[in-house]
């Protein structure tokens, strides 16, 4: 049986995330939403060489002006001579951060060239399946129509099913 919460209890994420989100508001203009989000957002091809900095919005027109919303610019950080790839690809980013806050939040991305991972630091290797985990996962996954659903929750089920075989290959020692 699996040990349940106190109905007050909430997830230390939640409370360090309402503790930082207003100091990021403040200093930079973004959230840890966007920050856990940016592997989804940017895709395989951006997200390991690249993360968000900052939103830079417009200040605000005097009263005399229109006062309506004016979206604003993002800064991202991106590694080496992979900045002509992302500028390359700035329409598409800002598409796809626009549909992540739900409106045009932005019109413009400003590349700045600086390390994004500390020095020695590499992303965790996807798990990798055996065939017939790889099979077996995909036959669970075959009623699924959107792709990128399909893709997320495969790389989810592949890490659940690495953990089981981790923890498996340790108790076997």
């Amino acid at each position: 049986m699996r040990p349940s919460r106190p109905r007050n209890a909430s997830q230390i994420a939640d409370v360090a995330n309402s503790l930082i989100d207003p100091i990021l508001a403040r200093r930079s203009g973004i959230s840890t939403a966007l920050l856990g989000a940016w592997d989804e957002i940017a895709g395989e091809t951006y997200a390991d060489f690249s993360r968000p900095e900052k939103i830079t919005w417009p200040k605000r027109p005097s009263e005399s002006e229109d006062g309506g919303f004016r979206p604003g610019c993002l800064t991202i950080a991106c590694e080496g001579a992979r900045v002509l790839f992302l500028t390359h690809a700035q329409g598409e980013l800002i598409h796809r951060v626009n549909g992540f806050f739900g409106f045009s939040a932005i019109d413009r991305i400003k590349v700045v060239q600086k390390p994004v991972q500390p020095p020695g630091g590499h992303r965790k290797k996807p798990p990798e399946l055996s065939p017939a985990e790889a099979r077996d996962l995909e036959a669970r996954l075959a009623g699924i129509e959107s792709e990128k659903l399909r893709a997320a929750i495969m790389r989810l089920g592949a890490g659940v099913m690495s953990e089981k075989r981790q923890k498996k290959g340790r108790k076997g020692i």
